[in-house]
């Protein structure tokens, strides 16, 4: 080998090195956070719901609608019998069994939902919730609603590891 290819080997080598042991960007912590009230309001008088979509319990947003009156007691994908007054939702990849924060961001009205069923099926809608759940979130008249999904607080992330939550008999 000449010399300059050793030379140009070692160069690579050490940048290689040095950029493996780089600090990563720290975290921002609660401090650099806007402070309640200045910031992400809908309307005036609606409670404060800024997403943070670094968070590992944001999970989008996007157009909300409700399902329930012609389904209700029949299977939902998950096995389970669907009750429109239950407080459900269907997800197209969220595992079945899992808590999620839905929140109107026209009004401020949020409810849990435990994800029970597949769907929806038009493209530009992110989350399915039953009659029961579009009644606390005050979005029956309109159909449609544009909100924020989160991961419930007291539930962790799922993995492939996790131990998969059974449907409850219905």
């Amino acid at each position: 080998m000449s010399g300059a290819l050793v030379r140009l080997l070692a160069v690579a080598l050490g940048a290689g090195l040095l950029a493996g042991c780089a600090t990563r960007a720290a975290r921002p912590d609660a401090s650099d956070r806007p402070a309640p009230g200045s910031a992400g309001k809908t309307r005036p008088g609606a409670p404060e719901e800024t997403p943070d979509k670094g968070s590992r319990t944001y999970l989008g947003e996007g157009l909300a609608s409700y399902y329930g009156p012609g389904l209700h007691g029949r299977k939902t994908a998950s096995g389970e019998r669907f009750d429109q007054n239950g407080l459900t939702a269907a997800h197209r990849t969220l595992r079945f069994g899992s808590c999620v924060r839905v929140v109107n961001m026209e009004n401020g009205k949020s409810v849990e939902v435990r994800v029970n069923d597949r769907g929806p099926f038009k493209d530009e809608r992110i989350i399915d919730v039953s009659l029961g759940a579009a009644k606390k979130l005050e979005m029956v008249q309109k159909g449609l609603a544009r909100v924020r999904v989160y991961r419930c607080k007291d539930e962790g992330p799922v993995s492939a590891f996790s131990i998969p939550l059974q449907a409850q008999p219905g």
